[in-house]
């Protein structure tokens, strides 16, 4: 050890200590300190440790450098509260010595203090608000490690002394000044390496600086030129690559619309370069022309006001803005827009009065404002009730409303009513006991909807009476979805003024284009999963690593029929949720695009396990795999058929329709020819649509469908399952091309039944009765009559108890209930996907029968060609479109 400070006479009256470059190793502890010290400069040794009283008296110490050393180099150190007492102190330099924690705010208390150098330690926190008017020159904090220094930097621009601001490699955020330009000594900027937002001040133009960069940043808007020549400004999101050029017109209003939210980071780091139509404007549409349609940034945390110059957008139609922190008024010139059709800003705290959209707007939002009241349950505030179009079915006025059973109307206002407003805004005045009121009733509808066999609308109103019951106006009438593909109408007082709106539920669906080009690598087919006749399905990554799948319509299949197919796949999925029905995630529509996503599934379609598992280098199913994945079918077609809001009839359901998880459990898919069935005991008349192989033949032969034609189609799944063929092929003998028919002739016959099972099952005797039990359960699915066709609960009744058998499960009781679409893309499939895993179980067979009839009542003997070919010019799994 060399000593470095003795406790002498002699040390306490030295003014001048320097052992710089020296090499030393140790400083020997004071105990009486160097009260007359004023220059000291230990700087660039090997000073792995700092007593704790060095700082202690040093009352008349004017420069103190310490630079490199790398005291406490495992747990770093602070700087005491002890050197506040060195008022006197002009130069303090600390630069890689390991310190820790937050700036000091005596730093910026010092009136004599010109030089800070604390660059390459582990500060963090803010900048302190004392550092505010500092007489500082030089300020350096930049490159500090575990995170850096963060906040914003505005307290620099009242610091008119400086000379030189080095704060680059930290993660400081919000804006640079405007004001900085107020700085006129200072020659040195370095701001790189943050996450500072919004555009450049123009005050900086006339800076005479000699070093300026700020390259690495999320800044905005054009590159202003500047009278530094040395100036970078490389990775950031401007709207030009050259310093002078000029933002586009739409460019400069979304700017505007983010400087109003405090240019989100989020935004900040997706919205660059000069055309919102072309790479990652996240939330943003087009239409064909080029021109933002679209802006859905729901729940996206935004925090601030809504600005004017959303205006100045003149081609928006939809504006998604729900479950935000928003504040303000919503500006009046928005009614300006003539194409707007939905404006979202529910779950904000905006505040009235709301502008009066005319009629144009005819979608709308439910959206609520508060006077006085803001506390409003969870479970209302964040649930807006879109509308499309206007209804003539005004709600009574009392605590109690009707259902809402009928079709949407489409007629016109009485004439006695006010003209309807497609924007609306519910003024609550709510006592604490309302509130409570509200969440019981909602808790008791959302009871009364998880009850799977109980389809009973739920009421559609809730008139809540204010505190004052002296004013009847001031009410609130609160619109509750029954999560049915019915509407609601709400009307709501506002003082003597009553407006009404035809609401429907919706969600967080709509999703840009630029990141579903983004995140599948601009359909790349090396992300191609698969081809049909929709088109591509394309796997795709979330930047938080998750998975999706993503099938785009073919420019060739844009047509009547192609858009009524998109069409139908978002609304029948925006309706029904299950666990073994693939799940929407949202849905894209920007000029010829037509794009769906979906919860990807890993291993693919059930068909490339069965018909190509060879030639793809996959195993086989085992026995065991195919009845749960027959189980699975059967319990997403029975929620389909009976235990939804509604009936569908699938009409398309095939083994490439059918998708398997990592864990190999199965959902249905595709559901572009879905049809609503409104009674089940009637059939509905439509164009054939389907695929050859798997059409009942009544509808082959009719065109009257009912569910019984799912039935048949999951029959003919069930066969494949068991052989392992295709339900169509032309390659085959006329005798078993199709495999409906071929199957019905050897079925009875255990022997050929046993011989037609497929090899790959290498089948053994402990299973042979479950696969006698599954082919007469696929011989009743197809009977040519239909009404001998059991429904799909029956099939579930079979194949559960086949199921327990072989793999049991223990699990609580099935769930329907459905997910939040409002809820962010990445949070949307992670709840889903909880929600299996929690809930994955089987159906209680108490009431059910443990196997089916041998033949239900007038069963036919045989089933002969005429029962199965449907069109002898069809081919293999070709596809019927209606």
């Amino acid at each position: 050890m060399v000593p470095f400070l003795r406790t002498s006479t002699s040390s306490q009256s030295s003014t001048i200590w320097g052992f710089k470059r020296t090499i030393l190793l140790e400083i020997c502890p004071l105990s009486t300190g160097l009260s007359e010290l004023q220059f000291a400069y230990v700087d660039f040794n090997e000073f792995d440790s700092i007593p704790t009283d060095f700082f202690h008296g040093l009352s008349s110490v004017r420069v103190l450098a310490l630079d490199f050393n790398p005291f406490n180099a495992t747990t770093g150190w602070s700087i005491p509260d002890e050197l506040q007492n060195s008022v006197q102190l002009t130069n303090f330099s600390c630069s890689s010595c390991n310190i820790v924690g937050p700036l000091p705010d005596f730093f910026g208390k010092f009136s004599s203090l010109s030089s800070l150098r604390l660059s390459y330690n582990r500060l963090s926190g803010v900048i302190p608000a004392s550092f505010h008017d500092s007489m500082l020159q030089i300020l350096w904090l930049n490159d500090q490690d575990g995170g850096g220094m963060t906040g914003s930097i505005d307290v620099i621009a009242s610091m008119v002394s400086l000379t030189q601001v080095w704060l680059h490699g930290n993660q400081f955020t919000g804006s640079i000044p405007d004001d900085i330009g107020a700085l006129t000594s200072l020659k040195e900027l370095n701001l790189n390496r943050n996450l500072l937002v919004g555009l450049i001040p123009q005050s900086m133009v006339t800076m005479d600086l000699q070093l300026l960069n700020l390259n690495n940043n999320m800044l905005m808007g054009p590159i202003p030129k500047f009278r530094s020549g040395n100036v970078t400004f490389s990775s950031n999101s401007f709207c030009q690559t050259s310093p002078g050029l000029q933002c586009a017109p739409q460019v400069n209003a979304l700017l505007d619309f983010l400087h109003a939210l405090n240019y989100p980071s989020n935004l900040a780091s997706q919205w660059s370069g000069n055309d919102p139509c072309k790479g990652p404007w996240l939330g943003l549409s087009c239409n064909p022309e080029g021109v933002v349609s679209i802006v859905n940034l729901q729940k996206q945390r935004l925090n601030g006001t809504l600005s004017p110059s959303l205006a100045n957008l003149s081609s928006l139609i939809e504006v998604h803005l729900g479950g935000n922190n928003i504040s303000g008024q919503v500006p009046t010139n928005l009614t300006e827009l003539r194409s707007l059709r939905l404006l979202d800003i529910s779950g904000n705290n905006f505040q009235p009065p709301l502008p009066n959209f005319t009629d144009s707007v005819k979608m709308a939002i439910l959206y609520w404002l508060l006077i006085g009241q803001r506390d409003l349950p969870h479970q209302l505030a964040s649930h807006p009730l879109h509308s499309q179009s206007p209804s003539n079915n005004s709600l009574p006025r009392t605590s109690q409303s009707p259902s809402s059973n009928g079709p949407p109307s489409s007629s016109k206002p009485e004439p006695g009513n006010y003209k309807r407003s497609k924007v609306i805004a519910i003024v609550a005045a709510a006592s604490g006991s309302t509130i409570m009121f509200l969440l019981l009733v909602i808790f008791s509808l959302y009871n009364v909807k998880k009850r799977k066999n109980n389809v009973a609308t739920t009421p559609s109103a809730i008139v809540v009476h204010p505190r004052d019951p002296s004013d009847p106006d001031n009410v609130v009438k609160i619109a509750v979805s029954n999560n049915t593909s019915r509407s609601l109408e709400s009307e709501c007082p506002i003082g003597t003024r009553v407006e009404n709106a035809h609401v429907i539920e919706t969600g967080n669906l709509i999703i840009s284009v630029q990141v579903l080009r983004k995140v599948t690598n601009n359909f790349a087919p090396e992300n191609e999963l698969g081809r049909g006749g929709f088109g591509a399905v394309y796997k795709g990554e979330l930047e938080d690593g998750t998975k999706i799948a993503v099938k785009r319509m073919e420019a060739g299949v844009i047509s009547s029929q192609g858009l009524d197919e998109f069409q139908a796949e978002i609304a029948v999925l925006s309706m029904v949720r299950h666990r073994h029905l693939v799940s929407l995630l949202g849905y894209s529509i920007q000029g010829n695009e037509r794009l769906l996503v979906y919860e990807y599934m890993p291993q693919g379609a059930l068909s490339r396990h069965l018909f190509r598992w060879e030639s793809l280098n996959l195993e086989p199913l085992s026995w065991t795999r195919r009845l749960n994945i027959a189980l699975d079918v059967a319990r997403g077609m029975e929620y389909l058929h009976t235990l939804a809001h509604q009936s569908f009839i699938h009409r398309d359901l095939k083994s490439s329709n059918i998708l398997l998880g990592d864990d190999f459990r199965a959902k249905v898919s595709d559901f572009g020819l879905v049809k609503l069935a409104p009674d089940r005991e009637k059939s509905v008349a439509t164009r054939l649509a389907g695929t050859f192989g798997y059409l009942a033949p009544e509808y082959a032969v009719t065109g009257k469908i009912t569910t019984k034609a799912d039935v048949f189609s999951y029959g003919v799944v069930l066969m494949e399952l068991l052989t392992g063929l295709v339900a169509l092929d032309e390659q085959r003998s006329e005798q078993n091309r199709y495999l409906a028919e071929w199957f019905w002739q050897i079925k009875a016959n255990r022997e050929e039944l046993i011989s037609a099972i497929d090899p790959s099952l290498d089948a053994k005797e402990e299973i042979f009765d479950s696969i006698y039990a599954i082919a007469e359960l696929a011989g009743h699915c197809t009977a040519r009559d239909p009404n001998h066709r059991p429904d799909m609960g029956h099939a579930v009744n079979v194949l559960a108890p086949l199921v327990e058998k072989w793999k049991p499960f223990n699990g609580e009781t099935e769930e329907y209930s459905g997910i939040d679409y409002n809820l962010p893309l990445p949070e949307m499939l992670k709840g889903w996907q909880e929600a299996e895993t929690k809930n994955f179980s089987s159906t209680s067979l108490e009431d059910s029968k443990g196997s089916i009839p041998a033949r239900p009542a007038g069963f036919a003997e045989s089933f002969t060609s005429a029962d199965a070919r449907f069109s002898e010019s069809g081919q293999a799994d070709s596809t019927i479109n209606p």
